[in-house]
């Protein structure tokens, strides 16, 4: 499947073909990416994630938890739904081997990609912060509902 053409998207479950340990994929996002772009790779890296979303079809906030564990980001779980957010945590063993890491971790990517999916399935605009709480090894994201 090429993926070159720019409004192309493809099924959240060919994700389920890739494989990797993730350290390759760490050393490029925590260490050159802020090398090569310094203060700006965490806006680069949300609107990375926004845009990854938007070349996957994403149905159902099953599709998102689906993509996240597929991607290696971790178990990604909805706890509270209201009118004007979504609360999502996320655990797993990679997430406390990150945030142990000597070197900084952020979830800018994870939290792009989250705006988006829920926008697209959601049909609203969303922006996303999150919160590392790094005693439990949990990361809190909060979507939030713009319009």
């Amino acid at each position: 499947m090429d993926m070159t053409k720019k409004n192309e998207s493809f099924p959240v479950h060919l994700l389920d073909n890739l494989h990797t340990e993730g350290a390759g994929y760490d050393v490029l996002r925590y260490i050159a990416l802020p090398e090569l772009f310094g203060q700006e790779s965490d806006t680069l890296l949300y609107f990375l994630g926004r845009r990854t979303a938007r070349k996957l079809e994403i149905k159902t906030v099953e599709d998102i938890v689906h993509t996240f564990k597929a991607l290696g980001w971790g178990h990604l779980e909805l706890i509270k739904e209201k009118n004007n957010y979504l609360l999502f945590h996320l655990k797993s063993d990679a997430v406390v081997l990150r945030l142990k890491a000597s070197f900084n971790t952020e979830f800018r990517l994870e939290s792009g990609f989250l705006a988006e999916a829920l926008e697209m399935i959601k049909g609203k605009t969303c922006e996303c912060t999150e919160s590392i709480h790094k005693r439990i090894h949990q990361i809190e994201f909060k979507v939030h509902y713009t319009e």
